[in-house]
């Protein structure tokens, strides 16, 4: 005969839906790390790299504007998957920023579902167009960006980095009537 157990929080499984939220303390200083840890891994971009976010990720927490800029936080269970942030450009245009989905959850959707909300957020307070800055390696990335309507316009290598990359500008019209 077992005896029974008080449990005071409810046991968390992988089932546990994923969920999207705006941030919330802890997770600039994890967005940080993670791209950190993540670029330095699968790229070897150095911490020159991990300063760049740290800079976006300091000018968002302190000047950002929560009507027409947001950043979510991907989370099941109280664990952070992904990330994905929207900073205005200028009066028509966005910037997407800090798009990130962990390891462990990629092949879940998650990337997709970022993209989505993001783009509905940005169709919602009025912007006309969005872009982004990326490197070449990162496939599973760009295959979202492509798939949503996002097209490169622009291509640099440089060595800002510990090793040269090729970056790319992109941006996607919301005005066009193609556009996802």
């Amino acid at each position: 005969m077992s005896t029974p157990t008080h449990e005071t929080e409810p046991r968390r499984t992988q089932d546990d839906p994923i969920e999207l939220r705006s941030h919330v303390a802890g997770d600039i200083g994890w967005i940080l790390q993670r791209h950190g840890e993540l670029y330095e891994a699968g790229y070897q971009l150095g911490p020159r790299f991990e300063a760049l976010v740290a800079k976006i990720l300091s000018d968002f927490a302190l000047d950002h504007d929560p009507e027409h800029e947001r950043l979510w936080i991907a989370h099941r269970s109280g664990q952070r998957l992904g990330s994905v942030m929207l900073v205005r450009e200028d009066a028509e245009t966005a910037r997407l920023r800090l798009f990130l989905v962990e390891p462990e959850a990629r092949g879940l959707g998650l990337g997709t579902r970022l993209m989505s909300t993001l783009l509905d957020f940005t169709r919602r307070v009025g912007y006309r167009r969005i872009v982004l800055t990326t490197i070449d390696e990162l496939d599973a990335a760009r295959r979202i960006y492509e798939r949503v309507g996002f097209r490169v316009h622009d291509t640099t290598r440089h060595h800002d980095w510990s090793v040269p990359v090729v970056e790319e500008e992109w941006s996607l019209d919301l005005t066009d009537p193609a556009a996802p």
